[in-house]
């Protein structure tokens, strides 16, 4: 069913912004030849990371155009292959590949893949090597109870070490289950709704939010999420750590 005309559940604020898939456009990338993309988050919208989606076919191929940035790639959809300096790595539905600074990297399909990329200027720390490539799996990465909650399962998909100023986690929330508290922090978001519906409350609005829904937090946003319906929801985030704010 097509949304009435004017009407959208998307809501962009200076402190938030909730995208939905009936209002995102779709664009040519100088990253992504011959791809079809989708800048989600990004700077000119107050964030300082950029949350990407792209639809890569057959001809299109995604490459490295900045060597300070970092990239984290999840297959959302299909299978790709990333060409590196010495190998080639195959990822499929689920599997995720981090890219450090100055990795050159080329990624192609054979068929057709959904990708999600979370990309930033990489912040040095004095004295700690920057961080090594990590490639796994989502269903590799084991699930922890969060604070103690069965009904909250964390996956934490890069290592928690200094030499990484960025976390990006998949949480499934089991249905009704919420958040403990309503959170207000410094880190900033960048979230994919992956599966399932539920409630976002941003800064002082409520939000009914489902899969395909992307949703950015500035620092401090007050932020809480409770999962609705008969079945598990489940999303990808991005967030800032271990590092100065003035830094990030």
């Amino acid at each position: 069913m097509q949304p009435l005309l004017g009407q959208t559940r998307s809501a962009v604020t200076e402190r938030y912004a909730l995208l939905t898939p009936d209002s995102l456009v779709r664009a040519a990338h100088p990253a992504w030849p011959g791809a079809t993309c989708c800048v989600l988050i990004g700077p000119p919208l107050g964030a300082r990371f950029v949350m990407l989606l792209v639809e890569l076919d057959p001809d299109g191929l995604g490459q490295r155009t900045h060597h300070d940035d970092e990239v984290l790639l999840f297959v959302r959809s299909g299978s790709v292959e990333v060409a590196l300096d010495d190998r080639v790595v195959a990822l499929e539905t689920g599997g995720f590949l981090y890219l450090p600074p100055q990795q050159d990297y080329r990624v192609t399909t054979e068929l057709a893949a959904g990708l999600l990329l979370f990309q930033r200027r990489y912040h040095p720390l004095a004295g700690v090597a920057l961080p090594a490539l990590v490639m796994g799996h989502v269903h590799e990465v084991a699930d922890e109870a969060f604070l103690g909650d069965e009904g909250l399962l964390l996956k934490t998909l890069l290592p928690a070490t200094p030499a990484f100023d960025l976390a990006v986690n998949v949480f499934t929330f089991q249905p009704g289950a919420t958040l403990p508290l309503v959170e207000t922090h410094v880190m900033e978001h960048g979230l994919l709704m992956l599966e399932g519906q539920g409630i976002y409350r941003l800064g002082n609005e409520w939000y009914p939010v489902q899969a395909g829904d992307c949703i950015w937090m500035g620092p401090f946003c007050p932020q809480w999420f409770a999962a609705l319906g008969k079945q598990p929801a489940r999303y990808i985030y991005y967030k800032d750590v271990q590092r100065e704010p003035w830094s990030c």
